[in-house]
């Protein structure tokens, strides 16, 4: 029998209001988590422009999020990242400049920034302890903005430092789940593990079956539109890669066969030197000028 989790913070927390932005160059969905009853609200997983060709970083994208903010008239308390990604760069840093909002990850982003440290021969002037964030999370944590509650979810697998967001009747799961006809993510990336990940999914499913899911990225299969929210009830029904009944040697099996199949994401070189500087740029050299290094023949 199914255990449902009865005793977390969504029992008896507001349910927020949650509008989403979608980033059509990564597939990413940033959102903006509102309390329904006052100005307060957070923001989830923000995305910097970046061209690849050029390597310039804009900021149309995150300013349409402020847009938004300045638009409802909204004080934003957090900018929350549910993990470093690798597929787009963060405006977190941005963000906060504009905002004056701390910016949030989980404790596991110092084992990220030590994997990726060695990876780019980065020097002793990048602490890897995560003091480049103003807060770091563990499982269990709750924050605050007005009357939302937000309850931290530690869930590994994707990578090891993945949170999700449990903010009243609404979960942000970041990567470890996508829509239902597109399945899960991938585990091979530096500390991945995919028995993590199916163990972290089942997690998700504890909460009610009619928990809001809220993904970071939509991949429209058969070009249907773009969709970025479901259910608990619905992912386990329908989850093409881990419904009911698929146990965790089946998962792992698929998952590994797959992962094996793919190549790594466009923009993960760029993107993670910036996302374990919490959306920084790497220091200016000496002309003034900020670079990122490109590891040769090192990830397949």
């Amino acid at each position: 029998m199914r255990q449902t989790r009865t005793d977390n913070i969504a029992d008896k927390a507001i349910n927020p209001e949650v509008t989403g932005f979608f980033h059509p160059d990564s597939n990413t969905i940033s959102y903006v988590v509102r309390d329904p009853h006052s100005e307060h609200a957070v923001l989830i997983d923000p995305v910097l422009d970046f061209d690849t060709a050029s390597a310039r970083t804009s900021t149309v994208f995150a300013d349409h999020l402020l847009e938004h903010v300045r638009s409802q008239e909204l004080s934003v308390d957090w900018i929350l990242e549910t993990h470093a990604h690798a597929d787009h760069l963060s405006a977190a840093h941005y963000l906060k400049q504009k905002l004056g909002a701390p910016v949030a990850i989980g404790r596991n982003i110092k084992t990220v920034q030590q994997t990726f440290a060695r990876l780019f021969n980065l020097d002793a002037d990048f602490p890897v302890n995560g003091s480049q964030f103003d807060r770091l999370l563990d499982e269990g944590d709750v924050l605050g903005a007005g009357d939302l509650k937000i309850e931290v979810l530690h869930t590994p697998g994707h990578t090891p430092a993945c949170l999700s967001y449990l903010i009243g009747d609404a979960a942000f799961v970041g990567d470890t789940l996508f829509m239902p006809d597109y399945g899960t993510a991938r585990a091979d990336f530096p500390g991945g593990d995919a028995h993590q990940l199916y163990r972290s999914i089942q997690k998700l499913f504890t909460l009610p079956d009619d928990t809001r899911m809220y993904m970071c990225h939509d991949y429209m299969p058969g070009s249907r539109l773009v969709k970025w929210e479901t259910t608990v009830a619905e992912q386990r029904r329908n989850n093409i890669h881990v419904h009911e009944g698929i146990s965790e040697e089946q998962f792992v099996a698929m998952r590994e066969k797959r992962d094996a199949s793919l190549a790594m994401p466009r923009l993960i070189l760029p993107s993670i030197q910036v996302n374990i500087r919490a959306g920084t740029l790497p220091p200016a050299e000496d002309n003034g000028v900020s670079y990122l290094k490109i590891p040769l023949n090192v990830l397949r």
